[in-house]
């Protein structure tokens, strides 16, 4: 490709609203350009990088048997409504209405399109496993798209799903596709963490992202020093020391507090430690249910793990008129105590075995000490792991510290189980036995645009992007200093009619009105792997410079050749 003829050329300045190096760099080189809020133009350059990365993608995927194809993108909205998924996918789903009134949504995920078509088909065990993947734009009504291509509202995805029998067979698939997403991540240069989250509304039971470490990130997570443990914040949990309270029951009291909200203040005021304080948070599902959690006062509620006890589509803080309504006091001196019956109440580990503990009073300005279990609380049949897990926290082995880290999630793998096949008529297989049975299901995603992102963000200097071979739109970025010599001219475009005509990949940068220096730049900036310039000072030789290197060489046709074949 002659850079004079290239469309999307390099520009000096980057978006105002541009903060991530990636979003920066892959404008000003000319990779990409924003159409509206979250939404982008790949030129040629990114969508050569695109189609590498997708290539790589389908190599792997190809090399463990799943098997490619596409699905519509408009995806029949009495499908998602099969899987209740119009009232749990909250704002990212988005809905057109065609001529005839019918409703559709746009894919942002397909799990029930996939589900549709495998149950199109008379299937029996002898079928199974199988596995079909496509890639295929999304669309999601991201609420606060930023950093480029890291948050958006439209972008490519790989995404797949498997079927199976049981979920022994499924484990199979999923410890394979966890090696496969790593070997996609170390072709394209990445370094991923593999991370226990949170389904969302995808559905299942588990699942684990695959994070590349950087600051600009959005997924949190928490890790061990050794590796042996990661979790996104969501779902990460900690070590609790068990409750070993052997003191006597003291009596139940009330004390004044006046404005007193908060476990350390409070703590200080009462005289006790803060470990003796309970923290209890009202909130409201998408039904109207109040819900009471209550943790030991140290720590915070996490609200996805309490959302996912509760299996609810929203989970809200209550508003101050129904915390009022139910336990007649201001915000702030909520407690468990005396609660109405139609209050549920979700009590944390941590409040296992206390005994004498602090708690509000549902009273305004009065908190309740010497609570007990027992006398003064139903001691409930379950406790729940709802606090939030931070760093500093005490690992689950009891032994490391977590750490926390942020990221870039690249890709997911999903554990459905019978989520959808449950859920959806007809999704079933003939069995050995002769008797239908439901697919045991996984989904499996990765994302393309975003992971471009990663690769820059991981892989860029001062000077612009250091794009791995694998990924790099072309081999080489060839340069001619011609200074209108057509000697010269005519060299360097022998020198790319041979390179091209032994399949190298090349962008020849053949402008001439512009400086070699400005050349250069634009050759940093863009990102290529190898830099090959021709002129009256290389003689009949080709001046060679790796991207990241400082040093230059000079190397005859054949030898240039011979390497980049390599």
């Amino acid at each position: 490709m002659k850079y004079s003829k290239l469309f999307g050329k390099t520009i000096k300045e980057a978006p105002k609203d541009a903060t991530a190096a990636s979003h920066k760099l892959l404008y000003q080189a000319g990779y990409i350009r924003e159409s509206t809020a979250g939404r982008y133009y790949f030129l040629p350059l990114g969508m050569r990088v695109m189609q590498k990365i997708q290539a790589v993608i389908k190599k792997e995927m190809d090399s463990v048997g799943a098997q490619e194809m596409i699905a519509p993108i408009l995806h029949p909205l009495e499908l998602w409504k099969e899987t209740n998924r119009t009232n749990t996918a909250g704002f990212e789903l988005m809905k057109v209405t065609d001529r005839r009134d019918a409703e559709f949504a746009l894919g942002g995920t397909a799990e029930e399109m996939f589900v549709d078509v495998a149950r199109k088909f008379p299937i029996s065990y002898r079928d199974l496993p199988f596995h079909i993947y496509q890639f295929a734009p999304k669309f999601r009504d991201e609420l606060r798209a930023r950093g480029g291509l890291l948050r958006v509202r439209e972008f490519i995805m790989k995404d797949s799903y498997s079927f199976d029998r049981n979920e022994e067979e499924f484990k199979k698939i999923y410890t394979v596709m966890a090696q496969v997403y790593a070997t996609i991540s170390k072709r394209l240069g990445l370094d991923t963490i593999k991370v226990e989250s949170d389904n969302g509304y995808i559905g299942g039971e588990y699942c684990h992202e695959f994070i590349v470490e950087s600051t600009e990130g959005e997924s949190k997570f928490l890790l061990t020093p050794d590796g042996s443990y990661a979790a996104h914040e969501d779902i990460a949990k900690f070590y609790k020391p068990k409750h070993k309270d052997t003191e006597e029951m003291k009596p139940l009291e009330e004390v004044k507090g006046k404005g007193i909200i908060g476990v350390e203040p409070l703590a200080k005021f009462l005289k006790i430690p803060v470990e003796k304080t309970t923290k209890t948070i009202l909130f409201e599902t998408e039904n109207g249910d109040v819900i009471a959690a209550a943790v030991q006062g140290m720590y915070d509620i996490n609200e996805v793990k309490l959302k996912n006890i509760l299996k609810c589509a929203t989970l809200i803080l209550a508003r101050p008129e129904i915390v009022k309504k139910v336990t007649h006091a201001e915000v702030g001196y909520a407690g468990i105590l005396n609660l109405p019956k139609s209050v549920r109440i979700i009590m944390d580990e941590t409040m296992k075995g206390r005994m004498n503990f602090e708690m509000g009073a549902n009273r305004t300005d009065y908190h309740s000490i010497n609570v007990n279990f027992g006398r003064d609380l139903p001691l409930p049949e379950t406790f729940y792991d709802i606090a939030l897990a931070k760093e500093g926290y005490t690992a689950p082995d009891g032994k490391q510290k977590l750490i926390e880290k942020r990221g870039i999630e690249v890709g997911n793998i999903f554990q459905l189980g019978y989520h959808y096949s449950k859920l959806m008529k007809d999704a079933v297989f003939i069995d050995s036995d002769g008797k239908e049975k439901p697919y045991y299901m996984g989904c499996y995603g990765y994302g393309v645009g975003r992971s471009m992102a990663a690769i820059v963000e991981v892989h860029h200097d001062a000077k612009g992007i250091i794009w791995p071979d694998a990924v790099a739109p072309y081999q080489v970025h060839l340069i001619g200093i011609t200074n209108n010599e057509s000697s010269i001219r005519t060299k360097v475009e022998n020198v790319y009619k041979e390179l091209v005509s032994n399949g190298v990949e090349v962008l020849y940068d053949d402008r001439e009105d512009v400086t070699a220096g400005a050349k250069f730049a634009d050759a940093d900036l863009i990102g290529m792997p190898v830099r090959l310039v021709v002129s009256s000072k290389t003689a009949d030789k080709i001046e060679w410079k790796g991207r990241t290197k400082k040093d230059t060489e000079l190397l005859n046709l054949d030898v240039v050749r011979k390497r980049l074949k390599k």
